[in-house]
């Protein structure tokens, strides 16, 4: 369950293909909606995908708008779970629901220097941060260094953008080399603030420097679009026994997802796995569970008795608990 979303009708009235697996869509909200936002905002966007699965996917908010429209970023995604495909079928002229733009990753303009870290398609929510932060530096002499990787020269989609925005501020790293987070953590003033976006991988590599810095973890911010995981994505059963209930959650859909069409109700708010809001008790596992979350920490997820529902899976059966009490 969840405070109810403000939805409404948008228009697709542009695509560009940012990189060969990134299309951009330019969206204009019905008439009497608020369009503009503040960096690190994301749209919910609902699609139908080609099973006739309804599906809301969250969607950074790229760049300054222009008071009209919306503009989000896509990485096409073959083996997922289908909402990057169904997007990818849109047209110029379609319709669909998407919701007000909410922010749970906003930008601080007091810290004394900041670092942006990118990876892949983590780089959308941080077009707009890069953009205010460098005009901010030119006004206060504020340090802004960006540090943004992807694996091949192609896929670094908006560096134009980037670099017109913090010039030689901005660092690109193409391939699977290591990116040195530490000098440049190091580098950064006291106060400093960090801002980071991308691959599960990279944010826990981003944390362990940040950590083993001795920097407060108040001034790391960071964001998710989730992870493929450890393990193949396929279908697996879960056991409740408090509703005396058993179902399968099919491969192309989340596990709160699947709660949710058994009529289990489950709290969550991100769907990204960064706020825990949908973290379950387990009771038992026959199997192996594939933790894509940000939120449970290393020992967390090494005890296995919790899971975040909206992103995280498993190989074979889990027991869990749920929130539900019968009333006494």
């Amino acid at each position: 369950m969840k405070s109810d979303l403000q939805w409404m009708q948008a228009q697709v009235v542009a695509l560009r293909d940012v990189t060969p697996t990134v299309r951009e869509f330019e969206l204009r909200p019905d008439a009497g909606f608020a369009s503009t936002y503040e960096p690190g905002a994301h749209l919910q966007v609902q699609v139908m995908t080609a099973q006739g699965r309804v599906q809301t996917r969250s969607y950074s908010l790229v760049g300054e708008g222009d008071g009209q429209c919306w503009r989000i970023a896509v990485k096409r995604l073959d083996d997922g779970r289908g909402g990057s495909l169904a997007m990818w079928r849109l047209a110029v002229g379609d319709r669909l629901q998407v919701s007000a733009p909410q922010n749970h990753f906003a930008l601080d303009l007091s810290a004394p220097g900041y670092l942006l870290v990118a990876g892949g398609i983590g780089i959308t929510p941080l077009v707009l941060m890069a953009q205010r932060l460098g005009a901010h530096a030119r006004r206060s002499g504020v340090p802004v260094r960006m540090l943004y990787g992807a694996r091949h020269a192609g896929e670094f989609g908006y560096l134009d953008h980037l670099r017109e925005a913090l010039g030689e501020g901005v660092a690109a790293h193409e391939g699977s080399a290591p990116i040195d987070f530490a000098a440049a953590i190091a580098a950064l003033p006291p106060g400093g603030q960090l801002y980071t976006c991308g691959p599960v991988p990279m944010l826990e590599a981003v944390k362990r420097a940040w950590h083993a810095a001795g920097r407060p973890i108040a001034d790391l911010r960071f964001e998710t679009f989730g992870s493929s995981g450890r393990l193949a994505t396929q279908a697996f059963q879960v056991r409740i026994p408090r509703h005396d209930l058993s179902i399968t959650v099919p491969a192309d859909c989340t596990l709160l997802e699947a709660l949710d069409a058994a009529g289990v109700q489950t709290l969550w708010d991100c769907k990204r796995g960064e706020c825990g809001l949908c973290a379950m008790d387990v009771i038992a596992v026959d199997g192996e569970i594939d933790h894509r979350d940000v939120f449970l920490s290393a020992h967390e997820k090494e005890a296995t008795t919790r899971i975040c529902a909206c992103v995280s899976r498993a190989v074979g059966t889990l027991t869990l608990d749920s929130a539900y009490r019968a009333d006494s």
